[in-house]
C-alpha cells in the first residue's frame, strides 16, 4: 500500500511542504464515529482524535475532518494518533441537512467521480438522477450513472430505458449491470483508475453495497435478502467508509439517500441544465420569469418539443429549492448579525453602568 493508492498527488505533496507539515505523518479519512476517526496510512491505521485547538476553533463542519479528507498526524501510542490540521480539499460533495433549512450536509472529501446507482424496478426516477447529477456537477465532480437489477427488464425494455435517460441527460456515461448476473461488473471495474476517488451514490436497496462487495471482492458491507413486496433490497450500511481497490481506485458507501436536498448550487444547475440556461438568454425580456412571458425563449423551446417539458419542470423546482435555501442561509446570517450587535450593545451597556 503506498499513498498514491489511497489517492495521494503532487498538489498534496506540494501543500505539505508549503505548510511545513514535513514532520506530521500524512494519511486519509476512511471512517467517521461521532468525535473520532480512522485514518490510513501507507503502513497502518489509526484511531485519531482532534487535537484541541482544531476542535475548539472550528466555526462550522466544514472545518472539522470527513471521508475522504487528507490529514496531517502525529502517534502517541499503538494505533493511536492525534489530527492536527486537514489538507485542502479539492472537492466537496454535498447537499441539504435534512430536515435543516439553510443547512449543509457534507457527504465526502476529494472526490473525482459519483457512481449515481438507480435501479430500473421502482427506484428509477429521472428527476433524481437530475438532482444527483446537480450536486456532483456543483462539485465539480464527473458523474457515472450506473442501472442496476438489469436482470428485472428484457432487453427492450432496458433499451427504452436507457435511451429516456440519453434524450434527457447529455453526455453522462450510463453503465448497466446486474448483481445477480454479474453482467457488467468488469465494466464497472474497467473505468476505476488507481489514484482516483469514487462515491456511490443512490437510494436504499438499489445495490450499492452489492456492487462494492464485486469490486473488493469480500463482503466488505454487509448486505441483506431482497423483500418480496416492495422489490428491493434491505441495505444495510449505516456509516461512509472509505475503501481501497486491489485493482486500484478508491471507492465511498454511503448509506442511501431518501432526500436529495438542494443548496446554493447555482454552478450544478448551470452545468446539469445547460440547454435551458443557454435559451434563457434569447428571452424577450431580462427580468423573464420563464413561467407566462410572451417572447420567453424557453417556454416556445418547451412548446416546439427542443426542450423536455418534464425536464423543465424539474428545473423549476430544483431552482426555488436553491432560492428558498440561499434566503434562509442569507436569513440566519442576519440573525446572527443581529444577535452579535445585541451582545455588544449589551456588553457596552454594562461597561458604562460599572463606571
Amino acid at each position: 500500500m503506498t499513498l498514491e493508492d489511497l489517492g495521494y498527488n503532487t498538489r498534496l505533496e506540494k501543500c505539505r511542504k508549503d505548510q511545513n507539515m514535513d514532520s506530521f505523518n500524512i494519511g486519509r479519512v476512511i471512517s467517521e464515529h461521532k468525535d473520532r476517526y480512522v485514518v490510513k496510512t501507507d503502513t497502518n491505521e489509526f484511531d485519531c482524535e482532534l487535537i484541541g485547538n482544531l476542535r475548539f476553533t472550528a466555526e462550522s463542519r466544514y472545518d472539522l475532518p470527513v471521508v475522504g479528507d487528507w490529514v496531517a498526524i502525529s502517534e502517541y501510542d499503538t494505533g493511536k494518533a492525534l489530527i492536527h490540521s486537514i489538507y485542502p480539499r479539492h472537492s466537496v460533495l454535498e447537499r441539504q441537512a435534512v430536515g435543516q433549512t439553510g443547512q449543509k450536509q457534507i457527504i465526502a472529501a476529494n472526490i473525482d467521480y459519483g457512481l449515481i446507482v438507480q435501479s430500473v424496478n421502482r427506484d428509477f426516477n429521472l428527476n433524481r438522477l437530475e438532482r444527483y447529477l446537480t450536486l456532483c456537477n456543483a462539485s465539480q465532480v464527473a458523474p457515472i450513472i450506473i442501472l442496476s437489477k438489469i436482470d428485472l427488464l428484457d432487453a427492450k425494455d432496458l433499451k427504452t430505458l436507457q435511451d429516456q435517460i440519453k434524450e434527457r441527460i447529455k453526455g453522462v456515461p450510463i453503465i448497466a449491470i446486474s448483481n445477480l448476473s454479474d453482467t457488467g461488473s468488469d465494466t464497472v471495474k474497467t473505468i476505476m483508475t488507481k489514484g482516483k476517488t469514487y462515491c456511490l451514490l443512490g437510494s436504499s436497496g438499489v445495490g450499492k453495497s452489492t456492487l462494492l462487495n464485486k469490486m473488493t471482492g469480500r463482503e466488505s458491507m454487509r448486505t441483506a435478502a431482497i423483500s418480496q413486496s416492495i422489490d428491493r433490497g434491505k441495505h444495510t450500511t449505516s456509516h461512509r467508509e472509505l475503501l481501497v481497490l486491489e485493482s486500484g481506485g478508491v471507492v465511498i458507501d454511503n448509506p442511501g439517500m431518501r432526500e436529495v436536498g438542494i443548496t446554493d448550487t447555482v454552478q450544478g444547475l448551470q452545468i446539469t441544465f445547460d440547454t435551458i440556461i443557454e435559451r434563457s438568454q434569447n428571452c424577450k425580456f431580462k427580468n423573464c420569469t420563464h413561467s407566462n412571458e410572451q417572447g420567453c425563449a424557453i417556454l416556445e423551446a418547451v412548446a416546439k418539443g427542443e426542450i423536455d417539458a418534464d425536464s423543465y419542470a424539474n428545473f423549476q423546482k430544483i431552482e426555488r429549492e436553491r432560492a428558498h435555501f440561499e434566503s434562509s442561509v442569507e436569513e440566519r446570517r442576519k440573525k446572527d448579525k443581529d444577535l452579535g450587535k445585541m451582545i455588544k450593545s449589551f456588553q457596552k451597556q454594562r461597561r458604562h453602568n460599572k463606571y
